[in-house]
């Protein structure tokens, strides 16, 4: 693991929490990171743009008084999560906040900038960059990423169509850094698993959106506790990229699942007002058959933990 930079070197718990849009605020993410697993949200969640500073100032107040009051169960960092997409108006600005709070990890999707790389080494912070294929990954690291999130088939909100078997390998042909793998990821054993095909890290999302602290209706808390993957649909409509949604919610907005019309990628936007029409369609990836009750986080990673112990203990029986 000395491969690994110093922020990622040691985590208690080999897990990221993907940023949800609309979903994380500081109260899931200090959850995160005090239950042992990286915590992070989108920085355009802090609407207006004002509130993203108060909203690092209280989570980094809030870890460093755990960390203070625990020095023996130290939180794990956290990360903000950058869309580097034309549309974002506000990366300039959000990405100063990050600085000036040195975020320690930050997450980027939608492009590579070598710019907003460079800010966050700057202060000695973690790129953390979200792709979808090899060709991607090699960008990611030409342009200064320190870590790569390979985003495979069954991933929540904007997943690829790659097997994470078939993503994985490829990427560690050429990649020995920091690499974290997404895709239908919800127990302690999917987590090792992801790390016996050569990943650092399991990235969760949709399992963390049934969780108390999380920002979501309790109708869609509920509908990721009695779905499982038959219930997932894989469409570009909402936001112009590709990704994984809850059927019963594209129902309610009076579509049909089944023959959704395909959007124009040009057309992408993420956090407009045209986002807004499609504000309760609820992305949701295919792990969320384990879901089984609305808990809390502390109680979700510590149920991980033990199912990860569960399982490495069986593969060292057998």
């Amino acid at each position: 693991m000395s491969r690994l930079p110093p922020a990622l070197r040691s985590l208690p718990f080999p897990v990221i929490g993907s940023p949800l849009f609309i979903i994380s605020t500081p109260k899931l993410v200090i959850a995160q990171c005090i239950a042992g697993v990286v915590g992070s949200m989108p920085a355009l969640n802090a609407r207006p743009a004002e509130q993203l500073e108060e909203w690092l100032i209280e989570i980094t107040e809030a870890l460093a008084a755990h960390n203070k009051a625990h020095p023996d169960q130290l939180a794990a960092p956290f990360a903000i999560n950058q869309i580097v997409h034309k549309s974002n108006e506000r990366l300039e600005h959000d990405m100063a906040m990050c600085v000036k709070y040195k975020v320690p990890v930050i997450i980027t999707s939608l492009g590579a900038r070598e710019d907003i790389n460079a800010a966050a080494h700057s202060y000695g912070g973690v790129v953390l960059h979200d792709i979808i294929n090899n060709k991607h990954a090699h960008k990611a690291i030409e342009k200064g990423a320190d870590g790569l999130i390979a985003v495979a088939a069954g991933a929540g909100g904007h997943a690829g169509v790659k097997s994470p078997f078939a993503l994985i390998q490829e990427i560690r042909q050429w990649f020995d850094g920091p690499l974290v793998l997404s895709g239908s990821i919800s127990t302690g054993d999917a987590v090792l698993a992801a790390q016996a095909a050569g990943a650092d890290f399991a990235y969760i999302g949709s399992a963390f959106i049934a969780t108390q602290e999380a920002r979501a209706s309790d109708a869609y808390k509920q509908a990721i506790v009695d779905s499982n993957s038959d219930d997932i649909v894989y469409s570009n409509l909402f936001t112009g990229v590709h990704g994984n949604y809850l059927a019963p919610s594209i129902r309610n907005a009076g579509l049909d699942p089944e023959h959704l019309p395909e959007s124009d990628p040009s057309k992408m936007n993420f956090g407009g007002d045209k986002s807004k029409a499609w504000k309760d369609i609820w992305g949701c990836g295919q792990g969320i058959g384990s879901i089984t009750e609305v808990q809390s986080t502390a109680d979700y990673v510590a149920q991980l933990k033990r199912e990860y112990a569960a399982a490495r203990a069986r593969l060292q029986l057998g």
